[in-house]
């Protein structure tokens, strides 16, 4: 049985039609399938009268008990039903996603500053909510905007340029600049100030969030940092710091986090750096997806501190 897509299509029966012929081999009177539909009794005739050409058959005999169905209806009566409940289904049923019993992975981009400060917290929430539900990691890089495309990457946490039509994106928090240091200090007990900044050694971040920030800051004011050593990421940066007299500058949430797990004092920056803000991304593809919004829903209960998601 054919769902009529096009009215001008032959040989196509609409939807309206099906219901009347269920309704009144339902209630086998006309009358009263009009009252279940909400219809007129005319215009219920007037339906019955197109189905009958359709078929050509009376499908619907007048006789004293009512108006019975031909054989030829009582055939047809399974196969309409049928389609009619995948209809109802279709309309009643959408894609749904309970935390509670879902199984599925979730992949989310993330730097490894993002792993020190957020994954804690999110994994945290996850097992308590969704207690079936896996979590991956992914390393931001050239490839994260086709993983968010093709959902092999479900959202990406971060400062991201790259991502821009298509994707969604939502504002978590804002960042600015802090500097770290072991404490106390043997050169800092008055602060940290411009000429001290100079004046110290360092480590460098060289692939952190906002690092194009931090070096085009540098070059305008023409401070010539004396790096003594490069890392790669934040892994073993507190310990390092504890246990040196080296200066790290580095976002405030990371350094934050970091001041607290390894005794480390925090300075304000004496360098003026432009802020940045941390934003979760997704693919437009995926921004009804059940799943996806949760998991959006999540990050901002867990990490908002303000802002409105738009399309890029």
């Amino acid at each position: 049985m054919k769902v009529k897509a096009d009215e001008h299509e032959a040989g196509l029966i609409e939807v309206r039609l099906l219901r009347l012929f269920e309704a009144i081999h339902a209630t086998q009177s006309v009358t009263r399938a009009a009252e279940q539909l909400g219809q007129t009794q005319p215009t219920v005739s007037i339906g019955l009268g197109h189905l009958r050409r359709q078929f050509g058959d009376p499908l619907f005999v007048r006789t004293s008990e009512g108006m019975r169905p031909t054989p030829h209806a009582d055939a047809l009566i399974g196969p309409v039903r049928q389609v009619l409940q995948a209809l109802r289904q279709l309309s009643e049923q959408g894609p749904v996603f309970d935390p509670l019993t879902a199984t599925r992975m979730f992949r989310i981009g993330m730097t490894d500053a993002s792993h020190i400060t957020l994954l804690p917290q999110l994994l945290a929430h996850i097992r308590a909510h969704a207690p079936h539900v896996q979590l991956e990691a992914m390393q931001i890089d050239e490839t994260i905007p086709q993983a968010l495309q093709m959902g092999d990457a479900d959202i990406a946490i971060g400062l991201i340029p790259g991502l821009e039509a298509g994707f969604y994106q939502q504002t978590l928090y804002a960042q600015d600049w802090v500097c770290l240091a072991q404490h106390p200090h043997p050169h800092l007990a008055g602060g940290l100030s411009l000429d001290a900044y100079k004046a110290e050694a360092h480590i460098d971040i060289v692939s952190g969030t906002g690092q194009d920030l931090l070096e085009e800051a540098l070059k305008i004011h023409g401070v010539d940092r004396r790096v003594l050593l490069r890392l790669p990421g934040f892994l073993g940066l507190a310990r390092i710091l504890s246990g040196s007299d080296l200066i790290a500058t580095l976002p405030r949430h990371i350094g934050e986090t970091l001041a607290a797990l390894g005794g480390l004092k925090v300075h304000a920056c004496p360098l003026p750096i432009p802020g940045f803000t941390v934003k979760q991304h997704w693919h437009a593809r995926f921004h009804h997806d059940p799943a996806n919004r949760w998991l959006r829903g999540v990050c901002a209960e867990l990490f908002l501190k303000g802002g409105e998601h738009a399309l890029g």
